[in-house]
């Protein structure tokens, strides 16, 4: 039995939800988001909450139940804060700017990379950290995936982009010969 599936989502001021048939409808006064159940899980919005249940016994069920659950959770939480990643760049000549819709980086290599901002995401560069917020969680933590993967930290001078909580562990380097 789901222990994520049992609780309750609670609804905070200025956020509304509503069912159309198995597909709900969570929106605030900006955004809407939406989430097709496809009839896994029955959905009930009740007192300012939204309640999910099982539709079945089996194994695959109780599966969906959860994974509805914290996917509706997430637009909810999406919706009334936002979510944030922040990287951190550590090189030398390693530089980051926002210029319009695209994040232009230099890491050492012969060209720029520009990384094209998608539509959702706001991204900020101050110093060496370039903060990713945006609504929607999975975006969020794919776009600072793919601008982490394209200079992953290196263990020996620690040099590349991490996230600001990510702790690199160092190796210590070639010893000279005596």
């Amino acid at each position: 039995m789901s222990r994520i599936g049992k609780l309750p989502i609670a609804l905070p001021a200025g956020i509304e939800a509503k069912l159309e048939g198995t597909k709900l409808i969570i929106k605030n006064s900006k955004e809407t988001k939406e989430l097709e159940t496809f009839g896994r899980v029955s959905v009930e919005i009740k007192d300012n909450s939204i309640v999910m249940n099982r539709v079945g016994e089996d194994k695959a069920s109780s599966a969906f139940w959860g994974t509805y659950r914290s996917l509706a959770n997430n637009m909810v939480i999406g919706l009334s804060t936002g979510f944030t990643k922040q990287l951190i760049f550590n090189g030398v000549g390693y530089r980051a700017a926002v210029k319009g819709n695209v994040l232009e980086l230099n890491l050492g290599f012969s060209h720029p990379i520009n990384f094209e901002i998608p539509k959702g995401i706001t991204i900020t560069v101050e110093k060496n950290t370039i903060t990713i917020k945006g609504s929607d969680k999975q975006l969020v933590g794919q776009v600072a995936a793919e601008i982490r993967g394209y200079r992953p930290p290196e263990p020996y001078k620690g040099k590349g982009i991490r996230y600001a909580d990510e702790h690199i562990i160092r190796k210590a380097g070639k010893t000279a010969k005596k």
